[in-house]
């Protein structure tokens, strides 16, 4: 059994700890705040982008639409960006994201997919290269940069936009997380090569006019589709951030309270061993003094 000393230590040791997780919590809170801003202001940026693509898209058919939006014809070849976190303390944040691409990733190799990685963070690369390090391409780490911006997403873009114009990718699928609450993060996949055409994007209100493009609608969608795809990852790594600060918070808000707990357990342990040794002197105590 444990000494009395020993108890005070780990009585010690565990409100250390409780100490660094709640300042973690503070920290994460903090940070959640600006995250989950960006967040909620990039997505109606987004939205707005997919109806403009949504309403060019409508005139353009046949072989004259882009390769971004009509794809290479064919199903065979999958690149697939895994983006999570560089760092861990989040809870499940990366474990869900990364098993959500590892369900994905193994259902396309079993249909017989030529399936290829980029990771984004280091944990996925962590968490996938035993299994898949042989298709992991290139590895992403955000902890490079101190704001996650166009600097962090332009990059990731360019990468994909080489795969897919040498023949290497035919579909191109995103997976993060979506912010959805602090207590909620919902691990998503989106693709973005060929261009999905939101058909629930609220169309542009012309006011009855009747717009002529010039250049053409192929041209305009040849310069805006790949900024989609910038603008895309940008605003997952935007999700994605708010998601890891929103489970971060949530993981240290749980330690600190399961730390306070063990500390008041352990405490009453201690308390009653002291208490025990106390009585137990007090017995020998008296006891000599009667034999004398």
């Amino acid at each position: 059994m444990a000494s009395l000393k020993e108890m005070r230590n780990r009585i010690g040791s565990v409100k250390s700890t409780q100490k660094i997780t709640k300042a973690l919590n503070m920290v994460a809170a903090a940070k959640l705040k600006r995250a989950q801003e960006q967040a909620e202001s990039a997505r109606p940026y987004a939205r707005k982008m997919a109806a403009v693509i949504a309403n060019l898209a409508a005139g353009v058919s046949g072989d004259n639409a882009p390769r971004l939006l009509a794809g290479t014809g064919a199903d065979h070849k999958h690149l697939i960006v895994v983006a999570t976190g560089d760092k861990g303390l989040a809870g499940g944040f990366n474990t869900n994201v990364i098993r959500a691409a590892r369900d994905r990733i193994n259902t396309l190799i079993a249909n017989g997919k030529d399936v290829r990685i980029i990771a984004v963070g280091r944990k996925v690369r962590d968490g996938l290269t035993r299994q898949f390090g042989n298709r992991i391409i290139q590895t992403f780490e955000l902890s490079e940069h101190k704001v996650i911006g166009m600097a962090a997403a332009e990059p990731i873009a360019a990468l994909i936009a080489e795969r897919f114009e040498a023949g290497e990718a035919d579909v191109v699928t995103l997976i993060y997380s979506r912010f959805q609450s602090v207590i909620s993060q919902i691990p998503t996949p989106k693709q973005l090569i060929p261009a999905v055409v939101d058909s629930d994007a609220a169309p542009i209100d012309l006011n009855g006019a009747v717009y002529e493009y010039e250049p053409s609608e192929e041209e305009i969608l040849e310069t805006l589709l790949p900024r989609n795809v910038t603008t895309q990852i940008l605003a997952a790594l935007y999700e994605n951030q708010a998601s890891f600060f929103g489970a971060q918070m949530g993981a240290m808000d749980n330690a600190t309270r399961n730390a306070g707990d063990l500390i008041n357990s352990l405490t009453l342990q201690y308390n009653r061993k002291r208490q025990a040794q106390i009585t137990t002197e007090l017995i020998e105590i008296i006891a000599g003094a009667e034999a004398l």
